[in-house]
C-alpha cells in the first residue's frame, strides 16, 4: 500500500511538472509566433496608485476610483428582490422541518418499540 502511495504520489507530481512545462513552452511559443514582445501582453488586472486615488486597466479598459464609487454607490441603491433565492430558502427550510419531523417521529417509534 505503501509503494502504491509512492508511486501514484511520483507519477502525479511528473505530470503536474510536465503541464507546467508544457504552459511555459506554450507561452513562449506564443510569443515568437507573435513577432514582438509586448510588454502589457499577459496581464488581465493591473493597479497603480495615483495622488488622485487608484487607476487601473481590467481586460484593457480604462478604470478609475471614480468609476469604482459610482459603481459601489449603484449597487448600494439597487435593492433587487432575488425570487428564486428567496423561494429556495423556503424550499429548504420546508424540506428541513419535514425531514426532522419524520425522523422525529421514526425516532419515536423506535424507541416505543425498545422499552416495550
Amino acid at each position: 500500500m505503501k509503494r502504491f502511495l509512492f508511486m501514484s504520489g511520483l507519477i502525479t507530481m511528473v505530470l503536474f511538472l510536465g503541464v507546467l512545462l508544457g504552459m511555459q513552452q506554450a507561452n513562449e511559443g506564443m510569443r515568437k509566433m507573435k513577432g514582438y514582445d509586448d510588454p502589457s501582453d499577459g496581464k488581465a488586472f493591473h493597479v497603480v496608485e495615483t495622488t488622485e486615488g487608484y487607476n487601473g486597466t481590467f481586460l484593457g479598459n480604462e478604470i478609475t476610483s471614480q468609476d469604482i464609487k459610482e459603481k459601489q454607490e449603484k449597487l448600494e441603491g439597487i435593492k433587487a428582490f432575488n425570487f428564486f433565492s428567496s423561494m429556495g430558502k423556503k424550499l429548504a427550510d420546508g424540506v428541513s422541518s419535514l425531514m426532522s419531523g419524520l425522523l422525529n417521529d421514526a425516532a419515536d417509534k423506535i424507541e416505543e418499540q425498545v422499552s416495550e
